[in-house]
């Protein structure tokens, strides 16, 4: 028997999520077995938690989009008993059952190895969001990014705490821009030099460009504050799209694109091919600093998760959640 947070429906359509007790047995057939040691908490964790059930479509669910532990069972020659290993994306913890159980059984081809130098709690204190935020960096370099301060918005929530202290790490210097001011300490601490409050950006003007003043930008935010830092990116920037914590509607114009050759690169973690999963885990290994990562962390039990599904939807979590399923 192990534990795990189920979210179920009662007739009248409505959900409830409790800790409760299964059997493996009760696992869905796939080639392998892990038993999860940490999960994280993301934006569509609360969406599947919450009332209504958000992304899920059949119940009893188990939600949570990544998690990381060790392989207990393998029908799959990739993967054999005590192999590290973490999960982000795939539509687990949405369509199929994800990481807040103490047991996953999952496909292989969703799997990717633990590199060396991250251990289990590291890899979900850097979960979904990091391993989104380092696409997003590896988006930016590779479309070359220009000399000037990087722009990263919702910088104190999960992709931008991890893009902020990646960038920074690589030399960049970081704008951070929150609407919470209490986090400025927090994101120089990751080493944003410079702090952008939202309001500034929060809303649109009739001109579709302003001044150059942003060498790309990593941004979680989207709706019109994407429409306004398109019209502030210098020629030939890019800005790497990662959500719509802002709103999904994007009231912008396409003269940023024709006038400055500005880019806009969308960055999906969900379907991403395994090469560069490996890729960005690696990188993330190597370019995020472990003390910085450190000090994101909250840590969390899988009783504490139908409140913070309700805070992440609220925009009141910060950092990086970390759920032990053991604890």
């Amino acid at each position: 028997m192990f534990k795990a947070l189920v979210v179920e429906k009662n007739d009248e359509g409505k959900t409830s999520a409790s800790v409760q007790e299964l059997s493996e047995d009760q696992l869905p057939a796939a080639e392998v077995t892990v038993n999860v040691a940490y999960s994280t908490v993301n934006y569509k964790d609360g969406l599947c938690i919450g009332p209504g059930g958000g992304l899920v479509r059949n119940y009893p669910h188990i939600p949570g989009i990544d998690f990381a532990g060790t392989v207990s069972a393998s029908d799959d020659p990739r993967y054999k008993p005590g192999d590290a290993v973490v999960l982000t994306g795939w539509r687990v913890g949405e369509a199929h059952w994800g990481g807040y159980s103490q047991k996953a059984r999952v496909k292989a081809d969703w799997l990717v190895p633990l590199p060396a130098g991250l251990d289990a709690r590291q890899a979900m204190a850097v979960g979904t969001a990091g391993f989104t935020a380092m696409l997003a960096v590896m988006a930016l370099e590779d479309h070359g990014i220009k000399d000037g301060p990087v722009l990263v918005t919702g910088a104190a929530g999960g992709v931008g705490s991890v893009a902020t202290a990646i960038l920074a790490n690589l030399g960049y210097e970081v704008a951070a821009v929150t609407g919470r001011p209490e986090t400025a300490d927090y994101l120089k601490s990751l080493g944003a030099t410079q702090i952008v409050p939202r309001d500034e950006l929060n809303e649109t003007i009739k001109r579709p460009l302003e001044g150059e003043s942003w060498a790309g930008c990593v941004d979680a935010v989207g709706g019109e504050m994407l429409a306004r830092v398109l019209g502030q990116m210098k020629y030939g920037a890019s800005v790497a799209a990662v959500g719509l914590a802002g709103g999904a509607a994007l009231p912008a114009t396409v003269i940023p694109f024709l006038l400055r050759g500005v880019n806009l690169l969308g960055i999906d973690s969900v379907m991403q091919p395994y090469d560069n999963r490996v890729r960005a885990w690696e990188r993330i290994a190597k370019d995020l600093p472990m003390n910085k990562l450190e000090a994101m962390i909250q840590p969390a039990t899988l009783e504490d998760l139908p409140k913070l599904g309700s805070d992440i939807l609220k925009g009141q979590v910060k950092g990086r959640v970390v759920v032990d399923v053991n604890a």
